[in-house]
């Protein structure tokens, strides 16, 4: 039986990190079924889904402390299971710029969750353009076969009217904008 644990780090970053990471699951028989890194700011952050029986995976939630001090980094360890995905009839890709505004994220993430949308992926990013600060939002939504997905849509654009943002909507996985 295939066991599976949810690592995620962060810390100062420096070259081979992830590097040294990936190393100790080979070590530990253990494969990485799905990673992300990212920078914020000077800080390294990883998350990353391994897969193992169930004494490599007790090895490397073991070995995995003394290499966390070694490197500085701040680890978390969750066992999980394997994904099971839902049964979604298509997804959408939007993404809202514009000026960077406090309370944005709160108020789209709020604005999903009362419709009871599933968010696949998010990415948010704000720079400084030439003294000013602008915004971009990327969301990935899995739609449920009940949304009306031309309501939606106009009520995304709503919203992003509103915020005074742009907004562009994609959708994905063999769908068809409804006419």
């Amino acid at each position: 039986m295939t066991n599976y644990l949810v690592v995620t780090a962060m810390g100062a970053d420096r070259p081979g990190l992830v590097s040294r990471l990936a190393r100790l699951a080979s070590d530990c028989d253990c494969d990485i079924v799905d990673s992300r890194m990212a920078l914020f700011g000077n800080e390294f952050t990883l998350i990353m889904m391994i897969s193992g029986s169930w004494s490599a995976i007790t090895k490397i939630e073991t070995l995995l402390p003394s290499l966390s001090v070694e490197l500085e980094l701040m680890t978390v360890m969750k066992r999980t299971s394997k994904h099971v995905p839902k049964n979604f009839v298509s997804r959408i890709e939007v993404i809202f710029t514009g000026e960077d505004q406090r309370g944005t994220m709160k108020s789209i993430t709020q604005f999903l969750a009362d419709r009871s949308l599933d968010l696949a992926a998010v990415r948010s990013h704000a720079e400084d353009n030439e003294g000013l600060q602008t915004q971009s939002i990327f969301l990935a939504i899995n739609i449920p076969e009940k949304v009306d997905l031309a309501k939606l849509e106009s009520t995304i654009y709503q919203l992003a009217e509103d915020m005074n943002l742009e907004c562009s909507i994609k959708l994905m996985q063999g769908t068809t904008s409804p006419q």
